[in-house]
């Protein structure tokens, strides 16, 4: 092939190209800096929610209320003799909250309109029966804990405690209320 005939490849090629245009991708420079490690978002995210969690109190365990175990909760600044007096039965009962067989859902909703009546009423001390757990599946009392915790959240409750044998044992509290 002689000069004059590649270049008039060379020109025919360079006519035939002449309306094509360079894509725009541009390959990616090298910089040699290491790209930085992923962030594992979802990790991240779990570990929030337990926190939270945690912090506001939705458990699924049952947080100590183990099925025989007997709960107790005094308010900071109150005098402890009202939790002796409260073990002893030495305040009368005036209303009653039977949450056996409830869902966590109705329970909570339940107990908070229980207790929301009683302080509207003046009532002053209350049993909730939340059970032993024993128709639960090998998890144990579910409402046990959950009643233990949504009690201590509630400003109305100033102390409480397990009932005696005779009126539920560990499957009940006494509540002692805040006078309206």
């Amino acid at each position: 092939m002689s000069d004059d005939d590649h270049n008039n490849e060379s020109d025919l090629f360079r006519q035939a190209m002449s309306d094509v245009r360079p894509l725009n991708a541009e390959p990616e420079a090298d910089t040699g800096a290491r790209r930085p490690a992923p962030r594992p978002r979802q990790r991240l995210a779990d570990d929030r929610a337990v926190l939270d969690e945690l912090r506001h109190g939705e458990m699924d365990e049952a947080w100590g209320a183990e099925r025989g175990e007997a709960l107790s909760y005094l308010r900071p600044g109150q005098p402890r003799q009202l939790l002796r007096r409260l073990r002893r039965g030495q305040f009368s009962v005036m209303a009653e909250l039977d949450l056996h067989g409830k869902t966590v859902e109705t329970a909570r909703d339940e107990l908070s309109r229980f207790l929301i009546e009683c302080r509207f009423r003046d009532i002053r001390c209350v049993r909730v029966i939340h059970g032993k757990g024993k128709g639960s599946t090998n998890r144990g009392p579910i409402l046990k804990g959950k009643v233990d915790r949504w009690l201590r959240q509630r400003d109305e409750v100033v102390a409480f405690c397990s009932a005696p044998t005779i009126d539920g044992g560990t499957g009940a509290v006494y509540v002692v209320l805040a006078f309206g």
